[in-house]
């Protein structure tokens, strides 16, 4: 398994924004986290970047980030053939590696 990604930023200079969440949804994103082995920080800014991503709102910055030379060469073909499906595809696909994800964790 590869480890992780360092995040490109500091968690000293990063935005920070204070969230109020509804009753229990933290214990929900703490357990997602878990499951997901990630931080409920990472946790969270993975599902926001994956929403604008759908939604088509990042700007240029994080597609430059995805087109990165630290990519393995099978990321950049993942990464390829995703972009060629359409936004129904595409969140079909998710949803199924999500699925499959959470399957695997319960087991």
């Amino acid at each position: 398994m590869r480890p992780m990604k360092q995040a490109i930023y500091s968690s000293r200079t990063a935005d920070k924004f204070v969230v109020r969440l509804p009753d229990g949804m933290r214990e929900r994103i703490a357990e997602v986290a878990r499951n997901h082995h990630r931080s409920m920080n990472s946790e969270i800014i993975a599902r926001l970047e994956q929403s604008l991503l759908q939604e088509g709102a990042l700007d240029e910055d994080l597609n430059m980030r995805l087109d990165s030379p630290e990519l393995s060469l099978h990321e950049r073909e993942l990464l390829q053939r995703f972009r060629q499906l359409t936004r129904r595809q595409q969140n079909a696909l998710v949803a199924l590696i999500a699925h499959d994800t959470e399957l695997a964790a319960e087991a």
